[in-house]
């Protein structure tokens, strides 16, 4: 009921949040149970829940609404960290380095896509930011694929794991 949660689909966020945190654990879990023993996916497990701990930590702290900006480097921070989650995922996989950096870019550029979707039908059709929401989706995906693109830079060169020749 306070304020800086009004209109911001609090409940949609409260039920989809704690997935992210709980999908690794569970997964890693029935993996090690049924036999497979490999090192626990730290950074995977981070980069999947960091994002939503930042989002309704700047929700919590009316954050959206008190600093202009905040919304635009949520976009861009959130899906960089969201995308390297994902190449996280697939550095652990048999997958070519330049198809390491193109799939966590795409894997940023739909799921951004994705929220922007769910983003509309939760809050922004019926919200006064429906006469500006046109301009600010379109903000919010070019940041998203941009935070998924360096994400998949980064991924895909920085961290790409070094084979002996």
């Amino acid at each position: 009921d306070l304020p800086q949660f009004q209109g911001k689909a609090m409940l949609g966020r409260a039920l989809t949040s704690p997935i992210s945190t709980l999908l690794v654990p569970i997964i890693f879990g029935l993996a090690w149970r049924s036999g497979r023993r490999a090192a626990y996916p730290y950074g995977l497990d981070i980069t999947l829940g960091l994002p939503f701990l930042i989002d309704t930590a700047g929700n919590a702290l009316n954050l959206y609404d008190t600093i202009v900006w905040w919304d635009d480097l949520n976009h861009l921070v959130n899906w960089g960290i969201l995308a390297a989650g994902f190449g996280f995922f697939l550095l652990m996989r048999p997958v070519g380095q330049l198809s390491t950096a193109g799939l966590t870019a795409g894997f940023g550029a739909v799921t951004a896509i994705l929220w922007e979707f769910a983003e509309y039908i939760t809050f922004v059709r019926h919200s006064p930011e429906l006469q500006t929401a046109y301009t600010d989706t379109l903000g919010d995906l070019m940041l998203g694929l941009g935070g998924s693109i360096i994400a998949g830079v980064i991924m895909g060169w920085i961290l790409w794991p070094r084979r002996q020749a």
